[in-house]
């Protein structure tokens, strides 16, 4: 069934200035060159409000002073979030089985409550307890004694491991793996990396050394409202539990280590790798392909930029780039040196050679 809304509808909801040239029924929501009369368009950049002389459309969402008399507009001072509640509209969630499905295999001991969905080919093990209102969609795996809360969403192919404790509106993408065991190994006698961390080389015979498996004894624990991406994995703490805090979003293919603690409402980019033992502040952004060492603290409300390589200690409140990351500011200023130091290679090769005849003048 198509969803239609009237303009005064739509602007209730996002609470624009609504600057109407004509009645028309939104049907769906798309760029200006992409829109037709049914359509409001997402003029977002001026590069999208110029779209919009040769779009079709009739109606257009705007930021506030975009100024256009030719069309409908519904002006808003934050024009993305105006978006997210559009597309929360017209949003269609993935359809879901009411109840048990025949396929799933469920643990007589587990506790599932009322209004929760179970999937083809789930598997829900001993003593789990399910809250009610959430889905779990085809082929999740749920492991013994995981605990969920309510209106959760598990897309295809989770794997939630043993003892995982999981809170209320949590969504969980295709693939991803919460709780498998951490990456943990001991030596019987020095290693070459512990070698190469006390003496700066890996000089000796490690011809003999076998690595030995630290299990993993603890669990992990993801607060409420939490999202994480498609094939991202977040491992078992050692002893103690891997945390993942309130109102965090995590993206694909991000890989958070054993024992780490995540702050709130944190995003971490896709393929960011998070080494063990890392506590992360409330309110941190990684950016894309950030890689962080081992027992690293990262402060409240710092921004890591995209590929940059964390290996010490950063304070509340940073912005660093690079690997090794230091503060952009002080990035920016090494590349501006090495800047100043080409030019200043090329100056010097331009005189040596007047420079080699007075040094053999003095000769």
């Amino acid at each position: 069934m198509t969803k239609s809304y009237s303009l005064d509808e739509i602007n209730a909801i996002i609470g624009g200035i609504l600057n109407k040239v004509e009645d028309i029924k939104i049907e769906k929501l798309s760029p200006p060159l992409l829109a037709d009369d049914s359509t409001l368009a997402l003029a977002l950049s001026e590069e999208e409000i110029h779209n919009l002389q040769m779009s079709d459309a009739k109606a257009a969402l705007v930021p506030f002073g975009a100024g256009l008399e030719h069309i409908t507009t519904i002006e808003v001072e934050r024009p993305r979030l105006a978006m997210m509640k559009l597309l929360h509209l017209f949003y269609t969630p993935p359809q879901t089985h009411h109840g048990i499905h025949a396929s799933a295999v469920v643990d007589p001991t587990a506790v599932i409550e009322e209004g929760v969905s179970i999937g083809p080919n789930v598997v829900v093990c001993r003593n789990v307890k399910i809250a009610k209102g959430t889905k779990l969609v085809a082929n999740v795996y749920v492991g013994q004694g995981a605990q969920i809360g309510c209106n959760c969403l598990f897309h295809p192919g989770v794997n939630i491991g043993d003892a995982v404790k999981i809170g209320n509106n949590v969504i969980i993408n295709q693939g991803a793996s919460v709780g498998a065991d951490g990456f943990s190994f001991v030596t019987e006698t020095q290693s070459t990396v512990e070698a190469a961390k006390e003496q700066g080389s890996t000089d000796g015979d490690f011809s003999t050394q076998k690595i030995y498996k630290i299990p993993s004894i603890g669990s992990v624990e993801i607060k409420d409202d939490v999202e994480i991406g498609a094939n991202a994995t977040i491992d078992r703490g050692t002893v103690e539990n891997t945390i993942i805090g309130k109102g965090t979003k995590i993206d694909n293919l991000v890989m958070i280590a054993h024992n780490c603690k995540v702050g709130e409402n944190c995003m971490i980019i896709s393929q960011v790798g998070v080494a063990g033992s890392c506590n992360i502040g409330d309110r941190v952004v990684l950016a894309g392909q950030v890689g962080m060492a081992d027992h690293v603290n990262i402060g409240a409300d710092s921004i890591v930029m995209a590929q940059s390589g964390v290996s010490k200690s950063i304070p509340a409140k940073s912005i660093v780039f690079g690997s090794p990351a230091m503060p952009r500011k002080e990035y920016i200023k090494q590349m501006k040196t090495l800047k100043d130091a080409e030019f200043l290679i090329k100056e010097f090769k331009k005189y040596k050679p007047l420079l080699d005849q007075f040094v053999e003048s003095q000769e």
